[in-house]
């Protein structure tokens, strides 16, 4: 048995000079990844900062037609916000898609974005892992890691980012809100989430202490035509093998704005922008998806048990694009 001390604070000025006075102190929201990784002594804070207290569970309609979402709004809420499903429906798709409904219930929107990865070598507490332990080594590129990253590895990690609603939101460009030591930061998302690199233990650009207190989400009328597919080993909640977040426009057969982020494949939330370009201006016909999705993924670095994913992303995103612009094959 660790002792780990407990409290709770009552503003946000409170809980970031609590965390931010203590190197061992860590922030605690609904706890649905947190208590885990205490139970299985991978992460071993000495105090933990209840934060439920705090007044950021707002859901605020913005004047451009986007929206800011407080850090603490529950999973289930956010999804049932008429606005969110009307003018942002593949943010509604991934949050229903991405955990049970007693999860959703608990799960905060911020902790969901900063949650952990899922690798078993991470999770164990025992194997080499340098996002656990820096220099150590990464166990899953020799072992079993058919549900690991293809788009964005490094030679020091190659786990995926687990959160499916990160996904829709790095296709909307949102922006991160976060309170800290230095006062008010606001992250651009494709900031906000690092690559492993050579600094695996790095997921995210904050200072101990920095806590994120909201989403920000611009208005942008091509949401309205948007979908989140995400494909997984059994349909019950499971995380994603490939993920697709998409919003498309298309007049006369030309494709206009197109959005694209990819889940379940990469190190990060994934922004497919060589996809993105090649489609702008381009026919909305099978053979330009397939020709975008091609290209988005020259860069995959596969294993011989993940290699798999590299067609089921493609597939994926060709199956979504041919959807949102109406130019599938009838079933």
């Amino acid at each position: 048995m660790r002792p780990i001390s407990y409290s709770r604070a009552s503003t946000v000025v409170d809980a970031v000079a609590t965390v931010a006075a203590d190197p061992t102190s860590d922030f605690l929201a609904g706890g649905t990844t947190e208590v885990d990784l205490l139970r299985q002594n991978v992460m071993l804070p000495r105090r933990l900062v209840d934060i439920n207290d705090l007044p950021l569970t707002q859901i605020e309609e913005r004047p451009d037609g986007g929206l800011y979402i407080g850090a603490l709004a529950r999973m289930s809420d956010v999804a049932d916000v008429p606005a969110v499903r009307e003018r942002f429906p593949m943010v509604a798709q991934a949050l229903v898609l991405g955990a049970s409904a007693q999860l959703r219930h608990m799960a905060s929107m911020g902790g969901n974005m900063m949650q952990r990865v899922r690798c078993g070598y991470f999770r164990d507490a025992m194997s080499p892992c340098n996002k656990r332990d820096p220099g150590s080594g990464c166990s899953a590129l020799d072992g079993f890691n058919r549900g690991h990253a293809v788009l964005g590895v490094s030679d020091q990690c190659i786990a995926t980012h687990p959160s499916d609603v990160a996904v829709p939101l790095m296709a909307l460009d949102a922006r991160i809100h976060t309170e800290g030591p230095r006062g008010r930061q606001v992250h651009p998302i494709d900031d906000f989430f690092l690559s492993p690199g050579e600094t695996p233990h790095l997921e995210h650009p904050l200072e101990h202490g920095e806590l994120v207190v909201g989403i920000e989400v611009p208005g942008l009328p091509a949401a309205r035509s948007s979908l989140y597919l995400k494909v997984r080993d059994r349909e019950s909640y499971e995380f994603a093998l490939a993920s697709v977040a998409a919003a498309v426009t298309a007049a006369d057969g030309v494709i206009g704005e197109v959005r694209l982020a990819l889940g379940g494949v990469a190190t990060k939330p994934w922004r497919a922008r060589r996809a993105e370009e090649l489609l702008r201006g381009a026919p909305a016909r099978r053979e330009t998806f397939e020709r975008a999705a091609r290209e988005e993924f020259a860069s995959a670095r596969t294993t011989p048990l993940n290699e798999f994913k590299v067609e089921l992303a493609q597939r994926t995103m060709v199956r979504v694009l041919e959807t949102l612009t109406g130019t599938g094959s009838p079933s």
